[in-house]
């Protein structure tokens, strides 16, 4: 007999929602987690009493009443809603594009006025646009182009947005509306004091082991186990043996102010090229945290390299293919479930990986958290 039921690979939210459910039914479970602490890229910690979000600003959204009632049920949350700003050469604008950036940018007060100066400038471009510059134009007018997308874009893929093809930007959502709530969803906020809370809980009753690397001892592992769910980069389970999927990373600078109100809200992004970040957080209005101080977090795009965190897997026609490749490995694993946002080589929105943890409660546990 084995010594654990399941040996989860990773402790971020698809991985210790699944250990919260394997251990309510009386499994046994060992969690391993690479890092020196839990929760993945939602981990939060305390710097002078304000809950930072250490891997960018985390939102959690959605319109899965299930999925809502699952985490408020475990941890409280606020009523946080993400009402980002935008800095262009100091001029400040409301995100996403709604009516206070039109009436700010194009001097109009009606939605009838808005969209005809967004009409005239969309015929700008005539026929298929040809590359991301004429996309973004073709969809929301030199303008708001120039001012809220190109330099930022640019920062983020590191070349002009004219070299950049047309198909990065499918839609950029236009709002006739004085409403600057960025996210659609029926759902909307933060856990009281931080994720890490809402992963402890999560947790309770595995066994967790920090600063471990599965990978490094896995065949001793796997035979500890009668199952294993692994969330972590899939073609790095099998050595990169086909190649290398690629992933757009990111770089954090976190400071310190002697401040007790930076920028009057959580999230700026920088729309300028010229600026070397792409946004900064201040961490105190995720929670209305009162303090003499304020913790800031600049962040910064950067190119991804083995050995660095993968954040956004690029899911171009040739990562697809050489994922495809590999999930038929993966098939081949036995008793090896790859999942999650690393194991299953796909972007997850919070919900969207509490969501698919559920599927694979419902295919390993029997049970149906969505009945």
């Amino acid at each position: 007999m084995k010594k654990y039921d399941y040996i989860i690979a990773g402790s971020g939210l698809f991985g210790a929602v699944f250990a919260h459910e394997a251990v309510k039914k009386g499994k046994k479970v060992l969690v391993l987690e690479r890092r020196g602490h839990i929760g993945g890229n939602i981990y939060t910690e305390k710097v002078e009493g304000i809950d930072v979000h250490k891997y960018g600003a985390h939102i959690f959204h959605t319109s899965n009443k299930r999925v809502w009632d699952y985490v408020t049920g475990l941890v409280e949350f606020n009523n946080f809603v993400n009402s980002p700003v935008a800095n262009y050469k100091g001029e400040m604008y409301n995100m996403p594009f709604n009516m206070n950036t039109f009436s700010k940018m194009f001097g109009i007060s009606t939605p009838k006025q808005a969209a005809e100066v967004l009409a005239k400038q969309r015929a700008e471009i005539k026929g298929e646009p040809k590359n991301l510059e004429e996309q973004a134009i073709s969809l929301v007018g030199r303008d708001v182009y120039t001012k809220l997308i190109k330099g930022y874009t640019e920062k983020q893929w590191g070349r002009d947005c004219s070299e950049l093809p047309a198909f990065i930007i499918k839609r950029l959502p236009v709002r006739f509306t004085y409403d600057n709530n960025y996210f659609n969803d029926r759902y909307q906020g933060i856990p009281c004091g931080g994720y890490t809370e809402l992963i402890e809980k999560l947790l309770e009753g595995a066994e967790v082991r920090l600063s471990t690397d599965f990978l490094a001892d896995r065949e001793n592992y796997l035979q500890a186990a009668d199952k294993c769910i692994y969330t972590g980069p899939i073609d790095e389970y099998f050595a990169y043996s086909l190649g290398k999927l690629e992933y757009r990373s990111l770089k954090f600078e976190t400071e310190v102010l002697d401040e007790e109100n930076h920028q009057g809200v959580a999230v700026v992004n920088y729309t300028e090229r010229e600026v070397p970040w792409t946004r900064i957080i201040e961490h105190k209005h995720f929670e209305s945290q009162s303090s003499p101080v304020s913790v800031i977090t600049r962040e910064y795009p950067a190119d991804w390299k083995p050995g660095d965190e993968p954040y956004y897997p690029i899911n171009d026609e040739r990562n697809s293919a050489l994922y495809a490749q590999y999930e038929q490995l993966a098939k081949q694993e036995g008793d090896v479930v790859f999942a999650g946002r690393l194991g299953g080589y796909k972007y997850y929105d919070m919900d969207k990986a509490i969501d698919a943890a559920f599927d694979l409660v419902k295919t390993e546990l029997g049970v149906d958290l969505r009945a």
